[in-house]
């Protein structure tokens, strides 16, 4: 052997020197739920909880003379109710795989689970996609229904200030926004005719700013409807959230999934496999309580929806 001939690594392809793996998978913070942070939530100690809610207000009526009769009023308030609806995934991965895997595969995949599950909640809540029957209306069908609805246009700034006057007209005020990812972008640059910017974003580098000093928060889970709605703007505290249950995470190693025929899809033991389950239970409803300025509930809503301009009407 040649005095120079050393065991030496292919620099391309070595099959006896693995490829580094970085332990931690760079990837994007996983987007939470608008409706979990901007609507009001209430502890459910039961399936079901009725909420009471303000229907009629008291009428107040001038005295004639210093005899006159004085009339009765009335107050009255209706129920709403909530119904806990149950919100689960299990996620099996082969044994093999988590011995062999260069990083914590469970400490990634217990954040896609929380994405997962605010992607379900906002869909629902926001645009009905895959309501349970037994929760309230969506807001965005909500609001158009009730005519609290504006185009956008080539002046977003007019156009969210005339969808506040909307909801100032039925008694509500806006405390909120929320939007298609990527419109924080667009108002940047949105001037008052005195040159006062309206959209402030968060120069401490989270997500969101301020729209004319409420907070906006853009829907990044996958959940918006951007062919629907640019934003919805309204009083949150009128979107109940009932939480029974937090997310709770559980581990099993042995059963089996089964599909909807009950045919066995995976057999954990059999198949030397883990499995995690989460669930949540939670419900949700719309409080629409009356107001000295419309008593109507038709033509009544707690929000507003900034249509998307290339929405087309049927």
């Amino acid at each position: 052997m040649p005095y120079n001939s050393i065991i030496s690594r292919d620099a391309s392809n070595d099959p006896l020197v693995p490829t580094p793996v970085s332990a931690q998978i760079i990837q994007e913070m996983p987007a939470s739920s608008v409706m979990l942070q901007r609507a009001l939530q209430r502890r459910l100690s039961s399936k079901t909880q009725r909420q009471p809610v303000l229907d009629v207000l008291p009428t107040a009526y001038f005295v004639s003379g210093d005899t006159g009769l004085k009339q009765s009023g009335t107050q009255d308030w209706k129920n709403v109710e909530l119904v806990v609806e149950e919100l689960a995934v299990i996620v099996p991965i082969p044994e093999a795989y988590l011995d062999d895997a260069q990083v914590p595969i469970w400490d990634e995949v217990r954040p896609r689970i929380v994405e997962a599950f605010g992607n379900k909640i906002d869909a629902a809540c926001l645009f009905g996609t895959d309501k349970p029957s037994t929760w309230g209306a969506p807001i965005y069908q909500s609001a158009v229904a009730a005519g609290n609805v504006v185009t956008a246009g080539a002046d977003l700034s007019k156009n969210v200030a005339e969808l506040g006057e909307l909801l100032a007209k039925d008694g509500f005020p806006v405390n909120g926004f929320a939007s298609r990812p990527g419109l924080n972008w667009k108002l940047v640059g949105l001037r008052t005719t005195d040159g006062q910017a309206i959209y402030q974003p968060d120069l401490q580098g989270r997500p969101g700013g301020t729209l004319y000093g409420y907070p906006l928060n853009e829907v990044s889970n996958g959940s918006w409807d951007a062919t629907e709605a640019e934003l919805i703007a309204g009083d949150w505290s009128k979107a109940i959230i009932g939480l029974r249950q937090d997310i709770s995470f559980k581990m099993f190693t042995e059963g089996v999934i089964t599909d909807g025929s009950n045919a066995v899809v995976l057999n954990l033991m059999q198949q030397d496999a883990v499995a995690l389950r989460a669930v949540m239970r939670i419900a949700y409803a719309t409080a629409n309580p009356v107001t000295r300025l419309n008593a109507s509930a038709s033509t009544r809503y707690p929000f507003g929806v900034l249509r998307a301009a290339s929405y087309t009407y049927s």
